[in-house]
């Protein structure tokens, strides 16, 4: 199945808010702090659409010359597509065009799937911050979170300049 990447709206919120409670039950943000990063002019936010509807979504905040991925979740029911990687190639093109010298992101120790995506990308571990993320489950403990950084060179090697501009079609991927 096909999906294409477009620039997130407000009238995606309810899309992905659903998708954040699904992916992050125990840590979802609210509704607010997900309004208040759509319309950030700091940062830029892009959907994952398939038939089915908006699929993924992903995170980009730029200030200075540091960028940081905020969030990344796709639907449980279509991962292994390459939606992660297509979102987040898209991003760091993006935060190459707002000059980000680096790009940070954190992630919990417990996914191997995702690590290993920014792995792949060039990502590299800095440090663990311990007890970071909370239990899934109440009978578990806190989850560390690894922080990741990508630096320039990497940055300037995958970010190829966008084909998702809002004068241009969605980008399509299948």
């Amino acid at each position: 199945m096909t999906f294409s990447l477009r620039d997130a709206t407000p009238a995606d919120l309810d899309a992905i808010m659903a998708i954040e409670r699904a992916v992050f039950p125990a840590d979802a943000w609210p509704a607010e702090t997900m309004v208040a990063e759509l319309g950030s002019s700091h940062g830029r936010y892009v959907v994952a659409v398939d038939d089915a509807g908006v699929v993924g979504y992903a995170g980009l905040r730029v200030v200075g010359d540091q960028g940081d991925i905020q969030t990344i979740a796709v639907t449980p029911t279509a991962r292994r597509r390459g939606i992660a990687r297509a979102m987040l190639v898209e991003l760091l093109g993006e935060a190459r065009r707002r000059r980000a010298a680096e790009v940070f992101l954190e992630v919990r120790a417990d996914n191997p799937h995702a690590i290993a995506l920014y792995d792949s990308l060039g990502f590299e571990e800095l440090a663990v911050r311990p007890r970071y993320y909370p239990p899934t489950a109440p009978a578990d403990p806190p989850v560390d979170a690894v922080v990741m950084r990508l630096d320039r060179r990497a940055l300037r090697v995958l970010a190829v300049p966008s084909a998702n501009r809002a004068t241009t079609p969605p980008v399509h991927h299948g």
